[in-house]
């Protein structure tokens, strides 16, 4: 689609006679007569660039470019002036305009300068949508299963070693072999990825070596391969469960060898690729059932990293929720959004059978649909998955909700105090404190027992001095045990 200027000028003759130059250009126009006019302009409707004049009656250029900076500060504007002086081009350059041009234009210096203006945003775009993208790698969780991640990745990261990331689908297998590649002598190698799950088995082996031209119908030009195209970076392969067994073969070989052929192709290619493998399968089961070649299992598993379910981390899901809620805001164009602690109660009562990419999904839902700016407890159970064996379980007051890593979940107390289908509601009867007390006592009872007691480890949770939290108890009248005073 062609870009859109908005052409700004006092003067009618200079409007039309800019639109028709850049409309033969090949370019979209707007024009406004004034200042305030584009102002309008570009609040109401889509603006790629911005020509303005100077010299204007009752707003002049240079005040209306503040403006225009100030409700979009990247949209690229020409200034353009008759009277144009050195003082008159860098104050515009300092209130952010792209380029200074004197009048009477020269078309073909205007179509530079919008060019390059166009360019230059086309790039800063790029730049944001790249920064955007690395921000998403960035690994969220501070407790004890995530440390372990990270040591695991400061250590490994700077080898050659292969390595084998398991867990189930959604745990961030695919963060931490990013997280691997980016802090690794190969980082400013390409990092590519193939989901061995998703390629049709007849396909595999051209996606990952490519192919000559001819090599079977519809090869119609030379392809180069996954592994190819991450020489001197890293191969993520994703789903290596799933890899057919002749395959295996051949990468084995690969691996072994550090070079391949395109299928259809004789020549020998050297690469030098560093492979992270990920599964959500047991191999060790996958070669009892001769499904997985065992001389390939002990190539790609030099180290092991095992991304734990997040019902295994539940410390972790504040952190979370709060990075989660903050991106889902900012993407769908919502206010700030915070959980009120009754629903992140509820939500940390939940299993989350999808792992973390369930969690962002059930974050975003409630981004969307929550009015704010405190997401309730009810509206977060109400938006929860309802379906058999995702109802969450009643949050417990003398019970772990929350089970530890390796350590079967107690059962659930016969007489629970509230649950997530309900979560705390508000009382007409009670004033607004005792209503904040009771969540306290909630929130406290529920970290108790989650502790198993455990006063010190309660508060760390919580985030309070050890002292703070027994004042809190005591001035709330709790005891140790889910009791009270």
């Amino acid at each position: 689609m062609p870009a859109t200027v908005l052409i700004v000028d006092d003067e009618k003759n200079i409007l039309l006679t800019l639109q028709t130059s850049l409309q033969l250009a090949g370019y979209r126009t707007e024009l406004a007569a004034s200042g305030q006019v584009a102002l309008d302009v570009v609040s109401a409707r889509p603006v790629d660039a911005v020509l303005m004049d100077v010299k204007m009656p009752d707003m002049d250029g240079l005040t209306a470019l503040a403006r225009l900076m100030e409700l979009k500060p990247e949209l690229p504007v020409i200034m353009m002036s008759g009277h144009g002086t050195i003082d008159t081009a860098v104050k515009a350059t300092q209130l952010g305009a792209r380029d200074f041009l004197e009048k009477p234009l020269a078309r073909d210096r205007l179509l530079v300068a919008l060019r390059n203006a166009l360019k230059h945003q086309a790039v800063m775009e790029e730049l944001q949508a790249l920064r955007a993208e690395v921000g998403r790698y960035d690994m969220v969780g501070s407790g004890p299963a995530m440390q372990r991640i990270f040591s695991l990745i400061q250590r490994t990261a700077p080898s050659e070693g292969r390595v084998l990331i398991t867990g189930e689908n959604g745990t961030g297998k695919e963060l931490i072999a990013r997280a691997l590649h980016q802090n690794s002598k190969r980082k400013n190698g390409p990092f590519v990825k193939l989901n061995c799950a998703a390629v049709p088995h007849e396909l595999i082996e051209s996606e990952l070596f490519g192919h000559e031209k001819g090599a079977f119908t519809g090869a119609v030009s030379v392809r180069r391969g996954k592994f190819e195209l991450a020489h001197e970076g890293t191969l993520f392969l994703d789903e290596i469960g799933d890899m057919p067994q002749a395959m295996q073969a051949k990468l084995l070989r690969v691996l072994q060898e550090g070079e391949l052929e395109r299928v259809g192709g004789t020549e020998t290619l050297k690469v030098d690729v560093r492979v992270i493998a990920a599964t959500n399968k047991n191999l060790e089961k996958e070669i009892e059932a001769g499904r997985f070649r065992e001389d390939l299992y002990y190539r790609i598993n030099v180290v092991q990293i095992h991304s734990p379910p997040l019902r295994e981390r539940r410390e972790d899901l504040p952190a979370l929720i709060d990075a989660f809620l903050k991106e889902a805001c900012a993407r769908n164009g919502r206010r700030p959004l915070s959980l009120s602690p009754e629903a992140l109660a509820v939500m940390a009562a939940y299993d989350y059978p999808g792992n973390v990419r369930e969690l962002r999904n059930l974050v975003e839902r409630l981004a969307i649909l929550c009015e704010g700016p405190v997401v309730s407890g009810h509206e977060a159970a109400e938006l929860l998955p309802r379906g058999k064996g995702t109802v969450p379980p009643p949050l417990p007051t003398s019970s772990p909700a929350m089970p530890t890593p390796g350590v079967p979940a107690a059962p659930a107390p016969a007489a629970p105090v509230a649950t997530p289908a309900s979560g705390f509601r508000p009382r007409v009867d009670r004033t607004f404190r005792e209503q904040v007390e009771d969540a306290e006592r909630e929130i406290i009872q529920f970290t108790l027992a989650h502790t198993q007691d455990n006063v010190t480890e309660a508060a760390r949770l919580l985030d309070l001095e050890r002292g703070h939290f027994y004042k809190k108890m005591k001035a709330l009248g709790l005891k140790r045990g889910g009791g009270e005073t």
